[in-house]
Parts: structure tokens; C-alpha cells; sequence
């Protein structure tokens, strides 16, 4: 099944010349448009998906501007200088374009699902909702010329082809980099540092299972045996070592007694702070804190 982008815009002044030109591929429109511009052109544009807008040509004195809200300012869009924006679902886009006669550019929409599956482990959904508006890049420039000669072509080659080019454009605009093999049944890796960075953050307070999973995308039992298949150690294992990090660097600073410590640290008091201490290094909080001033 094709996939149809979602946009709602609300624009004047373009002329679209010689039609639009679109191509479907897996998860992937790509449209190639030419357009004529009036003294004054723009509008409003949003898409219920993320998008590359790609300024391949541009013809007059002025410089399209891109705005996240009509009353910015804006940022110059230029062929040359700033060609390329990652525009992702649902972000309100504003463009002014005045004194430009004519531009060329490509417009290629990402199905969220789709690419999610395909690009697996690699992609932390995060990524999609990081804006990048009005920059350079040569590798990317380079691809959007080969997807725009391939729109054109009126004998386009092999689907793979188009496919290929459009998924590498979108890897390199979110510098996607390649993951080392995790073993069966673990977390991916944006999965595990997301999970980990929470416990670090929140290591003092009580932290739910169903927190974590939420977190990851995954039920309760599903994130339990992949963290610890990733790790070694189940979730409740990690926030305790967290939380003595926390005390030891408490107790290397040498200014507060144990008893504010475990307290600081969620512990219940100092018999169950000194008590789970001792089961995890192996000696007393007070014999630790002086073997290291030694």
C-alpha cells in the first residue's frame, strides 16, 4: 500500500509549473516540485509526519524564511548555504518568500512506523521529534540531486533504487549510527540508556517497573528479562548501586554524618544503609569512607 502524506497548509502566490511529480516507496513520498512565485508567496504548513524539505534551486534577489510561528523572525533559506530542513510531525512551519521568482525543491515524507521498523534498534524515536531547520550538508545534498533526477526520469529504475537513496537521506540527516550486535534478547541500545539515565535521575525516590517500561515501549515483564539480558542485574539491582554511588560520593566529601547520608540516599535509616553497604562492597560505610582518605 502506498503512503499518502497527511499535510494541512494554507498558502498564496505559488504557481506550480509542469505539475507535481511523486514518487511512493516503503514508508516514503517524495514529491519534486517546480514552482513560480508571485511578488509575494508563503503560507502556513503542518504534517501529521516528519519530512525533509530540500531546496535543490532558487532564482531572485530574496531568500525563502522559515518560521516557527508567524511573529519569529525567521531563518534564511538559501540553495547554496542552508538548503536542507527536518521538519518533524505535527510541527507548525511558516514561510515567507518575497523578491524570489522561482524555486525547485524536494519534499520527502516518512511513514513513523514504517521507518521505526526498519530501521530497528537503531532509531530512537526521539530522534523524529528533533526540528533541523535551514543547514547544509554536501552527502545529504548529494543524495536529494540523485532522488530529484530519479523523480524526474520519465523511465524511473528499479523501486530499490529510489527506496535506498530516500532511507539513506533520512539516515544521515538524524545521524543514525550503526549499533554493535546486542545479545537475543536485550534492550536496544537508545532503549537501555534511556532506562539507565531515568534510574540515575530518579535513583533516590521509589521508582515503578511500569515507569520504565512505558519508557522503552515494552510491557513490565518484557523490559524486566530484556534489562537484565542487557545488563546483568534486574532494574531494582541497578537504582541500589545508583543510589550507593550517590552515598559514596557523600561520604568522600567527609562533611556529613551517616545518618544524613542514608537518609539523603533512600535508605530508612542508618542500621539498613549500613546493612545493605556492607552487603554490596563488602565493608562498613565508615571503614569504606576511611579507606579512602588512606
Amino acid at each position: 500500500m502506498t503512503f499518502q502524506p497527511r499535510m494541512r497548509n494554507q498558502i498564496e502566490g505559488f504557481s506550480v509549473l509542469g505539475g507535481l511529480r511523486r514518487r511512493y516507496w516503503n514508508g516514503i513520498t517524495a514529491d519534486l516540485w517546480d514552482v513560480e512565485c508571485a511578488a509575494y508567496a508563503g503560507g502556513y504548513y503542518v504534517a501529521r509526519d516528519p519530512r525533509l524539505f530540500i531546496l535543490l534551486d532558487q532564482r531572485g534577489q530574496g531568500r525563502p524564511t522559515l518560521k516557527r510561528s508567524p511573529r519569529e523572525t525567521g531563518m534564511l533559506q538559501d540553495a547554496d548555504l542552508s538548503p536542507i530542513s527536518y521538519i518533524p510531525a505535527e510541527m507548525d512551519l511558516w514561510i515567507d518568500i518575497k523578491d524570489v521568482q522561482y524555486v525547485r525543491h524536494l519534499d520527502i515524507h516518512f511513514e513513523t512506523d514504517t521507518m521505526s521498523r526498519r530501521l530497528g534498534d537503531n532509531l530512537d524515536p526521539r530522534r523524529l521529534k528533533d526540528p533541523q531547520l535551514v543547514f547544509a550538508d554536501s552527502r545529504v545534498m548529494a543524495l536529494a540531486e540523485l532522488i530529484a533526477a530519479e523523480i524526474a526520469n520519465p523511465d524511473p529504475l528499479h523501486d530499490l533504487y529510489g527506496d535506498g537513496l530516500a532511507l539513506a537521506l533520512l539516515i544521515d540527516v538524524l545521524k543514525l549510527a550503526k549499533s554493535e550486535p546486542r545479545k537475543r534478547g536485550a534492550l536496544a541500545p537508545w532503549q537501555l540508556k534511556r532506562a539507565t539515565e531515568f534510574i540515575e535521575h530518579h535513583c533516590l525516590r521509589n521508582i515503578r517497573l511500569e515507569e520504565l517500561a512505558v519508557l522503552t515501549g515494552l510491557s513490565q515483564s518484557h523490559f524486566s528479562h530484556s534489562f537484565k539480558a542487557s545488563t546483568g542485574m534486574a532494574p531494582h539491582e541497578w537504582q541500589m548501586n545508583a543510589r550507593l554511588f550517590r552515598a559514596k560520593q557523600m561520604l568522600k566529601s567527609g562533611e556529613q554524618p551517616l545518618t544524613a547520608i542514608a537518609a539523603e540516599t533512600g535508605f530508612s535509616d542508618h542500621a539498613h544503609f549500613s546493612r545493605v553497604f556492607r552487603k554490596h562492597v563488602g565493608i562498613a560505610p565508615s571503614q569504606w569512607k576511611k579507606s579512602q582518605s588512606e
